[in-house]
């Protein structure tokens, strides 16, 4: 009997998470997907990514706008389970599939655990430094199967009461289209976004919520000490968690600038080609942190967003203050890149992914959760 499998997207980056995994399922006659986009991908300002998602073709697809004018994270929470829970009623799947650590992954939880539908997380068992990591545990906690990026992620679940038998480790999803034969070249990925730069790093900022009140500051310090900097830049739009305005405001002072190429939004493989040839990057994104190491590329990683994930020797960690973030810049190009081991798989998580789903002993799981005492 054919399994309908309902994947949930609300960004950008978590798209590129489940890219591969939806491709496969599309491929296999046992399965169904379905696609409930939503969030950042339905904004005008963030560059209606929604589009990416119909370009992939994929049969059935579903839009809702779960963004509110308050724009606080709790209430895209409420809003996103309620337009979530008419449509699982709608095409009742047997799994909905949910990604990382944003609201609607835990909207996607609560929906499916509170109607009887078995939930699957992608990246639980991770950490960071911010609400984030509160949401991701949540998520991981209000699921029922896990698929993990690493063993260390695994054994982090374990530690919360989840069972051996509910965890796979596939890797990170997205390794599989960072070393795919399918990547645009570099020349075709500038021409497309009217990049003229010779060389370029790339810029990614996001807000950090418990922090929420000094961001103006931030912002302002981080954009300053860039405009100070002789490189030439790649901006990306924030996400739209509570801050981003004011990194929207900041990024005001970059307009017309030469050295600067601001975009709401980059198409994932786009985006993937241009990190992959870049000087380096600097922010506080997690591409900073996951991306960015396989590629062999200097980071510059700014603040507390990701304190417990910036781990790797080739790192540059600063704190926000324009004078720290501008000696980080200064020594950028000289900074010696030191090989790390990234354990995020090898860029088989779509193969891996299937092959759990194909196993009965994955719907044979209980509905109703234990918890495992270490």
């Amino acid at each position: 009997m054919t399994k309908k499998i309902l994947f949930l997207t609300g960004t950008r980056a978590d798209f590129g998470k489940i890219k591969s995994l939806l491709q496969i399922l599309e491929q296999n006659q046992n399965f169904e997907p379905y696609v409930f986009v939503t969030g950042m991908h339905l904004q005008k300002e963030y560059g209606y990514t929604l589009l990416e998602v119909e370009r992939c073709g994929f049969t059935n697809i579903h839009t809702f706008e779960n963004h509110t004018h308050e724009t606080t994270m709790d209430l895209t929470l409420a809003k996103t389970i309620e337009g979530l829970s008419a449509y699982v009623k709608e095409c009742t799947p047997d799994m909905i599939v949910i990604h990382g650590d944003r609201v609607e992954a835990l909207a996607g939880a609560i929906v499916g655990s509170l109607n009887n539908i078995l939930v699957a997380h992608i990246e639980g068992g991770e950490v960071s430094g911010t609400i984030d990591e509160l949401i991701r545990h949540s998520t991981s906690k209000m699921s029922h199967v896990h698929f993990t990026s690493n063993k260390q992620a695994k054994k982090r679940l374990i530690q919360m009461g989840e069972l051996k038998d509910s965890i796979f480790v596939i890797g990170s999803p997205d390794v599989d289209i960072m070393f795919s034969n399918t990547l645009p070249k570099l020349e075709e990925a500038k021409k497309y976004y009217e990049i003229h730069f010779e060389e370029y790093a790339v810029v990614m900022f996001h807000p950090v919520t418990t922090e929420v009140k000094y961001m103006e500051q931030y912002a302002n310090d981080f954009v300053n000490a860039l405009l100070d900097d002789t490189h030439n830049y790649v901006v990306v739009f924030p996400n739209n968690d509570l801050g981003s305005k004011s990194i929207l405001k900041a990024y005001e002072q970059l307009k017309d600038n030469p050295r600067f190429r601001v975009f709401p939004s980059l198409r994932f493989e786009y985006f993937l080609t241009l990190l992959k040839k870049a000087q380096f990057i600097i922010g506080n994104s997690s591409a900073g942190i996951r991306e960015a190491p396989y590629y062999g590329l200097p980071i510059i990683n700014i603040g507390s967003r990701q304190q417990n994930r910036a781990v790797h020797a080739d790192i540059i960690n600063t704190d926000y203050a324009k004078k720290s973030i501008t000696e980080a810049l200064k020594k950028i190009d000289t900074h010696k890149i030191v090989k790390t081991n990234d354990d995020f798989g090898t860029g088989n998580s779509a193969q891996l992914f299937l092959n759990s789903l194909l196993n009965k002993n994955i719907w044979e799981l209980n509905h109703q959760k234990q918890f495992r005492d270490i």
